[in-house]
């Protein structure tokens, strides 16, 4: 093949196949404007903020947790709230108690529940240990964490999750689990987890058929765990309607595709 040949070959092969363009023929809504907080950490226009630093009012039992300095402290029994949530993104911030006290699951113990009955494990698990599926950022006896992002006693850290809720048919089976994703100061430690079930300690997690929303509740192990900037999003999926078939344009031409 001579030199002329071989470079009109080549410049063939990198030409499109098609100039047309790929349209889905999916007529969308526009995606609603949503200000960003003024850092990562602040809330968004259309979060839903459970705790800004000042009262507990959100929280079923709230009033039997102090509040002091803009920050919440585990007090008598757990909070549970009273608004009701399904697929959702939670921004939650706590530090463990310095100095630290106990061993194990003794020491900075507490646990954010979503639908008041999936566990993502809060623990001082700082250079101390435990079982792996029971230490900071493990869905309680399912799975650790991909990693072990914690900072030190008395620092603070930072759980951003986002919830996929369980769906159920209607008699009561399984139609598709929960998924989680989570990130642990900056680190992602959960990745689309695929939830066994609920999370107790003592028998293997099950699903029970609930209803599409539920509370978020915040455990009391009797460790003096402190919390802060704790707000949630509810989340929906872009909405659009299937108006024509796929098709390609090209020009004035349009080709359905079939």
């Amino acid at each position: 093949m001579s030199r002329f040949l071989l470079v009109a070959s080549l410049a063939l092969m990198t030409l499109p196949l098609s100039a047309g363009e790929y349209l889905n023929g999916i007529t969308w809504q526009a995606p609603p404007v949503v200000t960003p907080g003024e850092t990562n950490a602040a809330p968004p226009s259309d979060a839903i903020v459970l705790f800004d630093g000042t009262d507990m009012s959100k929280w079923k039992n709230g009033e039997n947790w102090p509040v002091a300095d803009g920050v919440v402290t585990v007090g008598k029994g757990q909070i549970v709230t009273k608004d009701e949530f399904g697929d959702c993104q939670v921004h939650i911030e706590w530090s463990a108690p310095n100095p630290p006290t106990g061993n194990g699951q003794g020491r900075g113990n507490s646990g954010l529940f979503l639908m008041g009955t999936y566990e993502i494990q809060i623990l001082d698990s700082f250079q101390a240990d435990t079982y792996h599926d029971g230490q900071a950022g493990a869905i309680y006896k399912q799975t650790p964490p991909m990693a072990n992002a914690m900072r030190a006693p008395g620092q603070w850290n930072t759980y951003d999750i986002i919830w996929t809720a369980p769906r159920f048919n209607e008699d009561g089976s399984l139609k598709s689990p929960a998924y989680i994703t989570a990130i642990h100061n900056g680190v992602v430690i959960q990745h689309h987890f695929e939830l066994l079930g609920d999370t107790p300690y003592h028998r293997p997690p099950a699903y029970k058929a609930h209803p599409p929303k539920g509370p978020i509740s915040i455990q009391d192990h009797g460790n003096p765990v402190r919390f802060r900037n704790i707000w949630v999003r509810e989340l929906s999926p872009a909405s659009g309607e299937q108006t024509r078939k796929p098709y390609i344009r090209d020009g004035q031409k349009e080709t359905p595709i079939e």
